[in-house]
C-alpha cells in the first residue's frame, strides 16, 4: 500500500504533461484562430487525395517530430496502468484522432492546408513516441530517475502540477528571440554591414521583470522541494539548462549577428537580484512563502503585461535565418505561455493554501 501514492503521482505528472502538450499542438495547428469560414472542401476528399502534393521534406519531418513527444508522454501515462501493447495502441489512436481533428478544423482556416500526408506523419510520430515510451519504462535508469524525483521533491497531486508548471516555464524561456528570463521580444532595426547598432538605454523595469520572473520560479520550487537547502542550487541548475538550450536554439535558428542578443545587461542584473532574494526568503514559513509567491506573480503580471509592452511575436522574425511559418507560431505560443504561467501559478498557490486550511 505504501507504493500507491508513488504510483498515482507518476501517472498524474505524466497526465499533466500529456494534456499540456496536446494544448500546444492545438495552438500550433490552429493559430491565429481567425478567419474561420467554409472553403468548400470535403474531409473525405482530403483523405483520399494523392500523397505528397505540394509537400516538402521539412513538412514531413516537422509533422513527425511534432507528434513524437505526444506519443511518448501519453505512452508513459498509459504504461502506468496498461500493458505495453495496450499503451502503444491507445497512444497511437489518440495521436491519430487528435491529428485528424486538427486537419479537419484546418479546412476552415484560409491560411492552413489540410493534408493526408500530415495525418500520416503525425500518426507515425505518435507510434514512434509510444514505442519509445514502452521501451524506456523497464530501463533501470528510468527507475532511478523516478526514485530521484521522489527523493528530491515532495509527494502529492499538487506537487505534480507544480512540477508541470516548472517545465512549462522552461519551455517559454528557451525561445532565443526573448532575452534571458525576459518577456519583451528582441527587435533590431535594419542596419548596414560593419556599422555597430545604436546602444539602447538601460531599462530598470526590464531588470525588475526578470527578477520577478526568477522569483516566481524560485518560490514555486521552494514549495516543491523536500529540503529547502537545495533551492538555490536547483535554481542555478535550471538557469544553466535554460542558458544552454537558449544558446543552442539561437545557434540553430538565429542569424549570426543575433546569436547573443538574448544575453543583455538587464537580464544579468535581474538574475543576480533574483538569486540574492531567493537566498533571503528560503527561511520563510510555508504560509508566508505562498503569500509572497502570490504577490510576486501578481506584480509580474502588472509589470510585464500592463507596463512593459512585450511586442508582437512577428516583430522578432528578422532575427531568424529560417523563414518557415512554424517559428511565428512558436513565438506566439511562447508569449501565450508567459501570460498564462503567472495565472496558473496563482491558481496552484490558491489551491495549496486552501488544502492547508
Amino acid at each position: 500500500m505504501r507504493h500507491m501514492p508513488i504510483y498515482r503521482s507518476r501517472a498524474l505528472l505524466r497526465s499533466y504533461l500529456t494534456a499540456g502538450y496536446a494544448l500546444f499542438i492545438v495552438y500550433a495547428s490552429l493559430s491565429p484562430f481567425s478567419g474561420w469560414h467554409e472553403q468548400g472542401l470535403e474531409f473525405a476528399a482530403v483523405l483520399v487525395s494523392p500523397l505528397g502534393q505540394t509537400y516538402s521534406w521539412f513538412d514531413a519531418v516537422t509533422n513527425f517530430l511534432a507528434y513524437l513527444p505526444f506519443g511518448l508522454l501519453f505512452g508513459l501515462t498509459l504504461r502506468a496502468r496498461l500493458s505495453a501493447a495496450g499503451s502503444v495502441l491507445l497512444a497511437v489512436v489518440a495521436g491519430v484522432a487528435l491529428s485528424a481533428l486538427m486537419e479537419y478544423l484546418q479546412m476552415y482556416l484560409p491560411n492552413r492546408i489540410s493534408s493526408n500526408l500530415d495525418l500520416l506523419m503525425n500518426g507515425v510520430g505518435a507510434l514512434s513516441g509510444a514505442l519509445l515510451a514502452v521501451s524506456i519504462v523497464p530501463r533501470a535508469w528510468f527507475f532511478y530517475l523516478m526514485h530521484w524525483r521522489f527523493q528530491l521533491f515532495q509527494r502529492g497531486q499538487g506537487v505534480d502540477f507544480g512540477l508541470a508548471l516548472v517545465l512549462l516555464w522552461m519551455f517559454a524561456q528557451i525561445n532565443p528571440s526573448l532575452p534571458m528570463l525576459g518577456n519583451v521580444f528582441i527587435t533590431e532595426m535594419a542596419r548596414q554591414p560593419f556599422v555597430p547598432p545604436p546602444v539602447a538605454p538601460f531599462s530598470w523595469l526590464k531588470s525588475a521583470a526578470v527578477a520577478l520572473n526568477l522569483l516566481m520560479l524560485g518560490t514555486l520550487m521552494l514549495t516543491l522541494l523536500r529540503s529547502r537547502r537545495h533551492a538555490v542550487a536547483a535554481l542555478l541548475l535550471v538557469l544553466f539548462l535554460i542558458a544552454l538550450m537558449k544558446f543552442v536554439a539561437a545557434a540553430v535558428l538565429l542569424k549570426s549577428w543575433a546569436l547573443l542578443l538574448w544575453l543583455n545587461g538587464e537580464a544579468m542584473l535581474g538574475i543576480f537580484i533574483g538569486v540574492l532574494l531567493m537566498a533571503v526568503i528560503g527561511w520563510l514559513a510555508r504560509t508566508y512563502l505562498i503569500r509572497l509567491a502570490a504577490g510576486v506573480a501578481f506584480c509580474y503580471l502588472v509589470l510585464a503585461q500592463g507596463v512593459l509592452d512585450s511586442g508582437a511575436p512577428s516583430a522578432a522574425m528578422r532575427l531568424y535565418h529560417w523563414h518557415f511559418g512554424h517559428l511565428l507560431n512558436y513565438n506566439g505560443l511562447s508569449q501565450t505561455v508567459m501570460l498564462a504561467f503567472p495565472l496558473l501559478l496563482l491558481g496552484y498557490l490558491w489551491r495549496g493554501a486552501m488544502r492547508r486550511e
